[in-house]
């Protein structure tokens, strides 16, 4: 088990502007990089140490929201002109990110520093303490999930094969045709919805088979929200809507510029698009600054 905690106090990042920008307060609109339309993103703009940020779950914690990055996880709290990132838990490479049932998550990806003698890959871990500690399941030295979704009982990856265990540590080989990008699961693990370069798939046995999605838009990243609600993301930042379990989807808003990262609950719709983190309050009709419970 591994455990640190870091606070960030006002870190600078150093943009190619040469600009200075504090984590906590929003971008100044000249600092902001451009979006989809040539116009700057309204978001927070995230410190420069969370890199490449590949995965957004809720924290069971704060309220806020938890981003898996290069360089660890950061928790995200605050409202408006008055959000924080602080980086949790031991620094590592989450290349995988997701909630798997109440206060529970899994990842994957590298060690990072303080954790170079963890294999590499890390193969999955999981937390129950909202990202502070991780306990390895398996596959330690064997697999980088890029794609997790989960439930209280199944996990499912993609490490190059599409596979599943529902107790951390024997696992099945699902679909072998299914290259998934990112992919989203009910909470029976039953449906299962993944993006692919191939277009939207869809499965209705638990990932052993697939159909396409005619029609579906070209989606890049997915998360399940609710009930039969699975929304999505497309390499413009389109968001898309789904009311019935993947099978029929309609356009929401735009989230300004092209995906890192994507979340989606009842609540709120977020992602990382050129650095900047972008929330949207109303089912996404409109996404900027997020307005989260504070620390």
């Amino acid at each position: 088990m591994y455990t640190t905690t870091q606070r960030l106090l006002g870190p600078a990042a150093l943009l190619a502007s040469a600009l200075l920008v504090t984590a906590c307060g929003p971008a100044a609109e000249d600092a902001a990089p451009d979006g989809a339309d040539g116009t700057p993103v309204d978001g927070f703009l995230l410190p420069e140490e969370t890199a490449h940020v590949h995965g957004i779950v809720s924290d069971p914690d704060s309220g806020g929201l938890l981003l898996g990055t290069h360089y660890g996880i950061y928790r995200v709290t605050g409202a408006d002109d008055d959000v924080e990132a602080e980086l949790i838990g031991p620094v590592m490479d989450y290349m995988g990110l997701a909630e798997a049932g109440r206060d529970r998550l899994v990842a994957s990806g590298h060690p990072g520093t303080g954790t170079q003698d963890l294999p590499n890959p890390v193969g999955l871990l999981e937390s129950t303490d909202g990202g502070k500690t991780w306990t390895t399941l398996s596959r330690a030295g064997q697999s980088d999930f890029h794609a997790l979704t989960a439930t209280e009982d199944t996990v499912i990856g993609f490490d190059g094969a599409l596979v599943a265990t529902d107790d951390g540590e024997k696992w099945r080989e699902l679909a072998p045709d299914v290259a998934a990008i990112s992919l989203a699961t009910d909470d029976d693990a039953t449906t299962v919805v993944a993006t692919t370069q191939e277009g939207v798939r869809r499965s209705t046995d638990g990932g052993e088979t697939f159909t396409t999605v005619d029609g579906a838009p070209p989606l890049m990243l997915v998360d399940w929200s609710a009930d039969d609600t699975v929304l999505g993301i497309d390499p413009t930042g389109g968001v898309h809507r789904s009311d019935d379990a993947g099978r029929t989807w309609s356009e929401l808003g735009s989230a300004q510029g092209a995906p890192e990262a994507f979340h989606a609950t009842p609540d709120h719709i977020a992602a990382v698009v050129h650095g900047v983190l972008v929330v949207s309050h109303d089912e996404g009709a409109t996404f900027g600054a997020p307005r989260l419970p504070a620390d």
